[in-house]
């Protein structure tokens, strides 16, 4: 295997981390902002406000967008299969 073979699975590999961790993160990240707004709007410092909403959203987020996801990791995977005569020659 060569340096750009490696190189170009690598990228996609962390192509597919970045797109499937994406929505994930941009959830927890929404929904800690609107908390953190509404914390600091009135006044409640509770450290458990944050978390519980956060879990929950990520949660239904990862239940709506599993199978994508799933979807995904299957079709890299397959691919890496596929490439394994290629690589190894």
């Amino acid at each position: 295997m060569d340096m750009g073979t490696a190189m170009g699975l690598m990228r996609s590999a962390i192509f597919q981390i970045l797109v499937l961790s994406a929505p994930l993160l941009l959830v927890g990240l929404v929904v800690g902002l609107i908390i953190s707004i509404f914390q600091a709007t009135t006044s409640i410092q509770e450290q458990t406000l944050t978390f519980v909403p956060k879990i929950a959203a990520i949660l239904i987020t990862l239940m709506f967008l599993g199978p994508w996801m799933m979807a995904m990791l299957v079709n890299f995977t397959t691919g890496i299969f596929n490439q394994i005569s290629v690589i190894g020659g």
